[in-house]
């Protein structure tokens, strides 16, 4: 069977070329086409219709193709706002369609021919030896550098966020545990005077700042996987797309209560250690 290529159907919409079913009776002999979901739904057919394609506005270069599959295109970041109109012809149908007949060469021609090396730091000897051999060929790396990268910029921009929110989470954290040690200063006083030691007040206050972590740190985990199926559906309805925007993973959900637990301990210590290392009669205000 010949190799699947796929054809963006935007081009052949520039072209007055949009797939449309006909009229005459299903031809089982057509060579069979598979049609993006979102182009099936604009052209209403379904599997196993009759569709046509042309290249040109007038239609004399055209293919009369069989709906033989309808696929859901693979997810793209870089075009989950574009409209997934494609199709996926076999090679030689695609070749009778775009083919100029006024060029006898162009049923050969190719504009691009996708290289996969099995070890990818041999790219650019590769692109020097055949620039070598084979002198007017450019050879270009698909793959982008890192700081070409836009997935780079959006990563620094989250560590940059997360790091925004960690510190003000910590701040008001902090701000809460301070206002609850000043409510508990007579009750530090008393405990005091009766004989526990400094040590033993510490721990508690580390324990009791432990757990309001770990209860915190457990709620926004539930929160985000609560969250993470709302907005994948919403953004894939608003966009028509399969595409996962949101996704927590269990990496993720025990980093972040690595990071809150110590965070949870500090702020807990920090807020009630004057406190603890102050005089017994200046906790009653004496």
């Amino acid at each position: 069977m010949s190799r699947w290529f796929r054809v963006t159907a935007i081009a052949l919409l520039s072209a007055a070329a949009l797939a449309h079913a006909t009229d005459s009776p299903v031809d089982a002999q057509a060579p069979g086409v598979l049609l993006s979901r979102q182009l099936a739904a604009r052209a209403h057919v379904s599997i196993g219709d009759t569709v046509t394609f042309a290249a040109d506005p007038e239609g004399t270069r055209r293919v009369t193709l069989r709906v033989a599959g309808i696929y859901e295109p693979t997810p793209d970041p870089m075009r989950f706002t574009a409209q997934r109109l494609e199709a996926h012809l076999h090679l030689p149908d695609l070749v009778a369609l775009v083919a100029d007949e006024a060029d006898p060469a162009a049923r050969e021609a190719v504009d691009a021919i996708n290289v996969k090396l099995t070890d990818p730091g041999d790219a650019a000897r590769f692109g020097a030896e055949l620039a070598a051999r084979a002198p007017g060929v450019a050879v270009t790396p698909t793959s982008r550098a890192r700081d070409d990268d836009p997935f780079a910029v959006l990563d620094r921009f989250h560590v940059a966020i997360s790091a925004v929110t960690v510190i003000g989470a910590t701040a008001f954290l902090l701000a809460l545990m301070v206002i609850r040690a000043e409510e508990r200063r007579d009750t530090v006083a008393i405990l005091r005077l009766i004989g526990i030691s400094r040590r033993s007040l510490l721990a508690a206050v580390a324990i009791e700042g432990l757990l309001i972590a770990v209860v915190g740190a457990i709620f926004g985990v539930l929160t985000a996987f609560a969250a993470e199926g709302l907005v994948n559906r919403v953004f894939q309805a608003r966009y028509d797309t399969a595409l996962v925007f949101l996704r927590v993973t269990p990496s993720i959900a025990l980093r972040s209560v690595a990071i809150a637990l110590p965070l949870g301990l500090a702020a807990g210590i920090g807020a009630s250690w004057p406190l603890l290392r102050g005089e017994i009669l200046s906790l009653f205000r004496r």
